[in-house]
């Protein structure tokens, strides 16, 4: 089964620029470090992902 992998519009086309591609799987959600195509995959659930996003947006994740 081939993977799609996504990543954001927001992401620069700059290629040594930190960034994740996710993509649907039977499993839920894969996510992994676009410049470590080959590297370590984390699957989450879709409502694990869900969770993740909200985090994200609020800023419960940001470093300071």
């Amino acid at each position: 089964m081939k993977i799609n992998w996504r990543k954001s519009s927001r992401s620069g086309a700059i290629n040594d620029e930190a960034c994740v591609e996710v993509a649907g799987v039977i499993s839920g959600v894969a996510i992994r470090d676009s410049r470590d195509p080959d590297g370590g995959r984390l699957t989450v659930s879709g409502d694990q992902f869900g969770h993740l996003l909200q985090q994200i947006k609020v800023g419960a994740l940001d470093r300071t």
